[in-house]
């Protein structure tokens, strides 16, 4: 073992990913996910699983999984989705739209990253990076099993 245990750890799922899409919304908006294993195949050709997730540049939103609370996001704020639930970034909580297929072919096209305009014609503006890690399920991942199906990470924890 080194002295970086956790580059040894990340190393073994062999994660890798990138940021795909540059989401500048306004008020009224909504953005939903499918599950990450519809997504993979676009995103990330060749990976066992998709952990998706959003970094909140500017202003603030809502997130979480489908059927599930919303989670507020201010700009810092990082969320991700570990388990590939399908799920929703969105202005206010409750919100729910259709996936946008034609980003994901965009994404397949490449190049990279995709900017998204979502106009809901208010001045209340939102800034979003969204982007994916590929790793290794199989045959067992115990990193990966570990996770919660949401993980919040606010700009106030790491100050």
């Amino acid at each position: 073992m080194t002295d970086d245990t956790l580059s040894e750890v990340l190393g073994a799922v062999r994660l890798r990913g990138a940021v795909f899409f540059d989401v500048d919304a306004m008020a009224p908006w909504v953005a939903e996910a499918p599950p990450a294993s519809a997504i993979a195949p676009y995103i990330l050709p060749g990976v066992d699983h998709v952990i998706e997730y959003h970094v909140v540049l500017a202003g603030s939103c809502w997130a979480g999984v489908v059927g599930g609370p919303a989670v507020r996001l201010q700009a810092g704020d990082v969320i991700l989705f570990p388990q590939g639930d399908a799920h929703v970034v969105s202005s206010a909580p409750g919100m729910r739209g259709e996936p946008d297929g034609q980003a994901l072919r965009a994404a397949q096209a490449g190049p990279l990253p995709i900017a998204i305009r979502l106009d809901g014609g208010s001045d209340d503006r939102t800034h979003i990076a969204c982007g994916f890690l590929g790793c290794d399920a199989r045959p067992f991942n115990p990193l990966l099993a570990a996770l919660p199906r949401v993980v919040h990470l606010t700009r106030a924890s790491s100050d």
